[in-house]
């Protein structure tokens, strides 16, 4: 279920994505990190390359006979999958891409190319996004460039006013602020260690590095032999997810944050709201943004509608 208002129309929307004061910002080297895939177990490389301004972030992965496929970063390329974020085009798709995607919205690399090779998922290193962003702050970032040499505005999307999607007993609300917050809840009430959990920050790049990006994944162990069968998970591991029994509570800890699983939502509410960039600009609204029991499908659909408001101002 999809509610908007928006006051004085879509000219009062328009005035809010508007060209802010910073340069769109690429990669200033190349980063390459191999490691297992979540789902398939295969082991996956990453090379994140720079991009010109403009291009905005995108896939390049093996598609139908071999062909080469280039799947853009966007809400119009994604699909309903279990467990994870998935990506397609022309019969070529991505798996798990949240984490990697988060990590590059949150330090603000607005321009990447990144090819994946050995499978078609993003390695899933610790669970986290926190090798993402010390690879990132190892090469650093630089202004991009468009392709012609001159110098172009990133734009960021700003909400006017409130908006909401809700299925059951989760919602996803969208507030206006002039910055960006996230407020996120879970309730895992047969799971006593996790159980109800709240987490609310201001975010940026700095709040993301300390306490969003080292959140990792999580599963519930009864729950493990079921995904398995069903083809998930098979390079899940303790390793790279923190594993709870509903009955003997945390089986590999210590947990990084008391609150690691709600901090690990937030981590992939990022991810999937990068997705309503385009052209380099800013995914991640600007807006207090409140979400309970939400997951990656009701991301991407509060997502999807706040696509469709912009595409139908644009036009």
């Amino acid at each position: 279920m999809f509610h908007r208002a928006l006051s004085g129309g879509s000219q009062a929307l328009r005035s809010r994505f508007s060209s802010i004061s910073w340069k769109p910002q690429t990669l200033a080297s190349e980063i390459v990190l191999a490691g297992v895939a979540l789902h398939s177990g295969e082991t996956v490389t990453a090379k994140l390359l720079p991009e010109a301004a403009g291009q905005g972030r995108y896939f390049v992965v093996g598609g139908v006979g071999g062909q080469v496929t280039t799947i853009a970063a966007a809400i119009g390329n994604a699909e309903d999958s279990p467990l994870c974020t998935t990506l397609s085009r022309a019969g070529a798709r991505v798996r798990t891409v949240e984490h990697l995607l988060s990590a590059l919205e949150a330090c603000g690399v607005d321009n990447c190319r990144i090819e994946i090779s050995g499978g078609n998922e993003v390695p899933v290193l610790d669970g986290s996004a926190k090798e993402w962003v010390e690879a990132i702050q190892q090469v650093g970032l630089c202004v991009a460039e468009a392709s012609a040499g001159n110098y172009i505005d990133k734009l960021a999307p700003f909400l006017n006013e409130p908006i909401y999607v809700s299925r059951n007993d989760s919602f996803i609300f969208g507030f206006p602020s002039p910055e960006i917050l996230i407020t996120y809840g879970i309730d895992f009430s047969k799971v006593p260690s996790i159980g109800c959990q709240w987490f609310s920050s201001l975010i940026n790049a700095s709040v993301y590095l300390k306490e969003i990006a080292p959140a990792r994944t999580f599963c519930v162990y009864e729950e493990v032999e079921k995904m398995r069968s069903a083809g998930l998970i098979q390079g899940g591991s303790a390793e790279n997810a923190i594993v709870c029994s509903t009955t003997r509570g945390w089986l590999n800890p210590p947990l990084r944050y008391h609150d690691e699983p709600c901090r690990h939502k937030v981590l992939d509410l990022v991810g999937d709201f990068s997705l309503l960039a385009h052209n380099g600009n800013q995914g991640l609204l600007n807006a207090h943004i409140i979400a309970y029991k939400a997951g990656h499908s009701l991301h991407s659909e509060f997502i999807r509608c706040i696509s469709k408001i912009l595409c139908s101002v644009e036009k």
